[in-house]
């Protein structure tokens, strides 16, 4: 990809749990739990790449005792996004380690209140309980902690619907991240991410985060996003 293209364009990676997890998972999220070394390789390739913004999702306390420190020795920022009702939750972050990845200089973003389906919410009024908790009451509750406005938000299980999109519209968020995979248009409000799991291969970070899409595979996630955007 040409420098002038890469301006215009960025990769964003999505990492949820790194190691073994601390606590009893289901199937879908024991795919998503990866190897220190499947860690490693993704970080070593997002070096001097700032075309390139890495995720954390779900706010296991491996993103501080493995995540962090491996940002730090390569000179890396991340972006987490943390469920706030679940802080100090067995193998989840809590309050103070939330504290600590922002005086290292990470970005806190929101992932809701309890790590729920957001399509799958009580959308009778605006007003309804489910919503308060999920869309507005998360995001003050993080502010809360670390001190400072949180208005970024990742969409769990990346679930959205034009309800979704309306509230988080009309809400504090300034940038929403999915899971939509693909490259994304710098500066967009709607910004896809692609998560690795823990059966991707040692070619996953080259093949995501430094080969261009297909124009085929950007039409597929054009799309799907469209798809997601209309339904609901």
């Amino acid at each position: 990809m040409k420098a002038g293209e890469r301006a215009r364009w960025s990769v964003n990676v999505t990492v949820h749990g790194v190691g073994t997890p601390p606590r009893p998972v289901d199937d879908d999220e024991a795919r998503v739990w990866i190897s220190v070394d499947q860690l490693e390789a993704l970080l070593d390739t997002a070096v001097g790449r700032e075309d390139v913004v890495i995720t954390f999702d779900d706010g296991n306390r491996s993103d501080l005792e493995l995540g962090l420190p491996r940002l730090l020795d390569r000179g890396l920022t991340a972006r987490f996004y943390v469920c706030a009702g679940l802080l100090g939750e067995p193998g989840r972050l809590d309050e103070a380690d939330v504290r600590e990845l922002r005086d290292a200089g990470m970005v806190i973003g929101s992932h809701g209140w309890s790590h729920r389906d957001w399509r799958t919410l009580d959308w009778g009024t605006p007003e309804a309980v489910d919503v308060e908790s999920e869309l507005v009451h998360a995001p003050r509750r993080l502010a809360e902690v670390i001190g400072v406005p949180v208005t970024e938000v990742a969409v769990p299980f990346g679930s959205y619907d034009r309800r979704v999109l309306h509230a988080l519209h009309g809400s504090f968020a300034t940038r929403v991240y999915t899971s939509d995979g693909g490259w994304a248009r710098h500066g967009t409000w709607l910004q896809p991410r692609t998560s690795i799991h823990a059966d991707d291969g040692p070619d996953w970070p080259h093949r995501v985060m430094v080969e261009r899409p297909t124009l085929m595979r950007r039409a597929r996630g054009r799309t799907l996003g469209l798809a997601k955007r209309l339904r609901g």
